[in-house]
């Protein structure tokens, strides 16, 4: 049994200040996709729930993940980091063997 991805309250405040004032409030997509440096790579960005996702919720607000990703982001931890590179949403993922120094890439 694989455990499901965490959010973290300050990743779901994050979403919470992107959504203030918006009508209806957008859901924060978390996905796998090939590619990149290290062979996978994070899809995040604001979208619409579809009928087979996960959804996490907190805070008021939705962060969904869909049946194709999951396997990769099982135990995963979605964070919001504001550093001085830039503040960004960022995965701390147990299943990655490897990752690049942009942070958005990696390998099983």
């Amino acid at each position: 049994m694989n455990l499901p991805p965490q959010v973290t309250e300050r990743a779901f405040a994050r979403l919470a200040e992107i959504n203030d004032g918006a009508a209806p409030p957008q859901a924060l997509r978390v996905a796998v996709e090939g590619g990149g440096c290290s062979g996978f790579q994070y899809d995040i960005r604001l979208d619409a729930p579809a009928e087979d996702d996960l959804v996490l919720e907190g805070n008021g607000q939705r962060v969904l993940v869909d049946p194709v990703s999951l396997p990769f982001l099982a135990g995963a931890v979605i964070d919001f980091a504001d550093e001085l590179i830039g503040a960004r949403f960022v995965i701390e993922n147990p299943n990655a063997a490897s990752s690049c120094g942009c942070g958005t890439s990696f390998s099983i």
